[in-house]
Parts: structure tokens; C-alpha cells; sequence
């Protein structure tokens, strides 16, 4: 997808199926793509905090799943960013349809009794995981990738609009949250692939500090990572709601949003 104007860099030339709209080696020589690497920390940090927090909790080990699956998908994204390896694209791609399961299997088992596992989801969902990794390693088409991925999220959405609406309509705000921030991250996405050239040329008239911000593909990164990471508190909360916990939203420093979850009052 990006035209030239590229230089060499510590991982010599690209073997990715994909190269985004960001120059290469640009800031760093030892990172491909700088600011496309460094954005995937969203992915990273807070979901670590929110894996510990879900473990001091004592709350069921899917959702540390949830969170820790989101981490592998920003290592995995920095590490494919950083040197625009093939190998390192799909340590990427592959996590992303690993986790949309592990959202999907949370999501859809929030209103089981606990201590419950539903073999046949477990079942078709690994399946689904198994199926895609090895036509996508055969096909090495980023398009199959997109619509697989695609897919589960249309999943996830219908099943968090259903909850918001019919079932916990408190949570809306969240949910619609969730859902605005990660599709702003798609349309910027897109504008990133369609307008590259331009893009390009509007960053070399620019001071690269402004330029930067013209990096959509990074702010695809910000912004589905916050979506991603909204739609872990939403599920966490509906699921704690559903056992009758007391789950609070906080603000870490009044910016970052926590989920702190009190036992029954019973207990």
C-alpha cells in the first residue's frame, strides 16, 4: 500500500504481505514503522493492568484471557510494525482472530451460572481459529484475514448491542462508547489506504512532530485498542452484574477507565 520514498533500515527489506502509509526507517533505524510501532503500548500496558486487576479480583480466568489475548495482539503488532517481516505480520494477524474468540466465548457466556463451560462455543470457536489460521497460511491473502476478522466483530457487536439495549440498558453508554471509538479507528483506517499518497505528500511540507499526527494507520491502533479494551469493561461488567457482584468504573489519574469489582454484599 505505500508508495516509495522508503529507506533501508536495520531489518533490510520488507517481506510482509502489507506495508502501511508510514515511511520506513523515517525516525528510527532500527524501527520500520515508528510511530505505527509505538501506538500498539495501548494494547499492551492497560490491558496488563486490567489482567492483574481481574486476578486480585478473583474473577473468572476468561477474562484474563480476554485481557492478556489483547497484549499478544500489540506485541505482536509492534513486532510486525518494527521490522515489516512476513513472519512477524502474521504474529500480528493470527492473535487478532484468536482474541475476537475469546471476546466472543466471554460475551456470549455471560449469563451462564458459574463455574459452567459451554464445550459446543469452545468447540466451534477453536475451530474457527484452526480453519482460518491455515487457509490464511496457505492463501496468504490479507483480504481473507480482514473478512474473518471482520466477521467476529460483526459477532461481538450484535451481541453487545443486544445487551445494552434489551438487558442492561444502564451500560449504553459504554457499549455505544466502545463501539464509536473502534469504528472512528476503521474509517481511519481506511482513509489511511485510499489516501496515502496524499497523505505523503502533505507530511513532507509538515514538521515531522505535526506530520505525525497524520499517521491514521497509529491512530487505528489508538483507537481500536481503546475500543477493544471498552468492550472487555463492558463484558466484565455485564458478566459481574449477572453474579450479582458490585463492579464500579473508575478513572485511574481521571483519564484511564478501571473496572473494580466488590463481592456480593452477602459474602
Amino acid at each position: 500500500m505505500a508508495p516509495a520514498a522508503d529507506r533501508d533500515g536495520y531489518w533490510g527489506p520488507p517481506t510482509s504481505t502489507l506495508e502501511w502509509c508510514e515511511e520506513n526507517y523515517a525516525v528510527s533505524h532500527y524501527i520500520a514503522e515508528f510511530w505505527n510501532t509505538v501506538s500498539n503500548l495501548i494494547f499492551i500496558l492497560p490491558p496488563i493492568y486490567g489482567a492483574i486487576q481481574t486476578y486480585k479480583d478473583g474473577l473468572e480466568k476468561r477474562y484474563l484471557a480476554a485481557y492478556l489475548c489483547l497484549t499478544a495482539v500489540g506485541l505482536g503488532s509492534w513486532c510486525f510494525h518494527m521490522t515489516l517481516k512476513y513472519e512477524m505480520q502474521l504474529l500480528d494477524e493470527l492473535p487478532m482472530i484468536y482474541s475476537c474468540c475469546v471476546f466472543v466465548y466471554c460475551l456470549y457466556e455471560c449469563f451462564k451460572y458459574k463455574n459452567t463451560v459451554n464445550y459446543a462455543l469452545l468447540f466451534l470457536l477453536i475451530t474457527y481459529s484452526v480453519v482460518v489460521s491455515i487457509v490464511y497460511l496457505d492463501l496468504k491473502e490479507p483480504v481473507f484475514h480482514q473478512i474473518m476478522y471482520g466477521t467476529l466483530v460483526s459477532i461481538i457487536v450484535l451481541r453487545s448491542v443486544y445487551i445494552v439495549l434489551w438487558v442492561y440498558p444502564w451500560l449504553r453508554g459504554l457499549g455505544y462508547t466502545s463501539l464509536t471509538v473502534f469504528l472512528m479507528g476503521f474509517f481511519l483506517w481506511n482513509v489511511d489506504n485510499i489516501f496515502c499518497g496524499k497523505l505523503r505528500a502533505l507530511r513532507e511540507k509538515m514538521p515531522p512532530v505535526v506530520g505525525a499526527v497524520t499517521q491514521f494507520h497509529a491512530w487505528w491502533h489508538i483507537l481500536t485498542g481503546l475500543g477493544s479494551y471498552l468492550h472487555i469493561l463492558l463484558s466484565l461488567y455485564t458478566r459481574t452484574l449477572f453474579l450479582k457482584h458490585r463492579p464500579k468504573v473508575k478513572f485511574v489519574f481521571g483519564i484511564w477507565p478501571v473496572l473494580l469489582v466488590e463481592p456480593p454484599k452477602n459474602l
